[in-house]
């Protein structure tokens, strides 16, 4: 038996239009997965098309997932897209907003912590109903980062919300595991996406001094997402 073969599973990535969500998903795909991405814009559909002319296994759902009522009737869509069956739930969505810490706006606070912490809580818990519904476990992969544990600079929301995530993590395994249900986080170093696109800059000082920090001399990718 191989314990990583994941042909004829299923799964549903959230954010997986673009940047790690997409590499997640692709990499899910690739090794005989079929998923379905859930993303905020038409992207979504247009992103599922090109991995479908590539004769990878996807649909996909849009959704504001900073709004509690398109949650649950997205998160039903997209397992009826795969057949009234799900394996896996990656969490891999996520927004940022950056302002000195003192200034911070309260409406980003509480967006961030929606979109960031809150959906991953109510998917997650989806998930596991479904799971339980099946009788046969099922895995769930929530994505936090480096800041959960150092917290950055002007970023108290994102930081907040992926400190939330980790520990979120923790909290559900403990309660879950007995149930054939695992869950586990990747927490990113600094990655290559729309999200850093100002620290990404070779003009932003900020760039060198990140980059001299990193042991690979290079900011992460999609790719190194994928697990192999």
């Amino acid at each position: 038996m191989n314990l990583f073969d994941i042909k004829g599973k299923k799964a549903i990535v959230t954010g997986g239009s673009r940047g790690l969500g997409y590499g997640m998903a692709e990499g899910l795909m690739e090794a005989g997965c079929e998923t379905v991405i859930i993303g905020v814009s038409d992207r979504v559909f247009r992103t599922a098309q090109e991995f479908r002319e590539r004769g990878l296994s996807c649909q996909a759902v849009r959704a504001d997932l900073g709004d509690r009522e398109e949650m649950e009737p997205c998160f039903k869509k997209a397992v009826e897209l795969l057949g009234g069956r799900l394996d896996i739930l990656v969490t891999a969505h996520g927004i940022q907003s950056r302002h000195r810490s003192e200034e911070f706006p309260l409406e980003d606070w509480s967006r961030v912590l929606d979109v960031n912490l809150t959906a991953v809580f109510m998917l997650g818990q989806m998930a596991a109903r479904q799971f339980m519904e099946q009788g046969e476990g099922g895995k769930i992969i929530t994505v936090s980062s480096m800041l959960s544990f150092f917290g950055g600079f002007t970023v108290p929301a994102y930081a907040a919300s992926k400190g939330g995530v980790a520990q979120l993590t923790k909290a559900l395994c403990n309660e879950w595991a007995g149930k054939g249900i695992t869950v586990n986080s990747l927490a990113p170093g600094y990655m290559a996406t729309d999200m850093n696109e100002a620290l990404l800059d070779p003009e932003n000082p900020r760039n060198a001094e990140i980059t001299g920090r990193i042991p690979a001399g290079r900011w992460g990718t999609g790719e190194d997402m994928k697990g192999r």
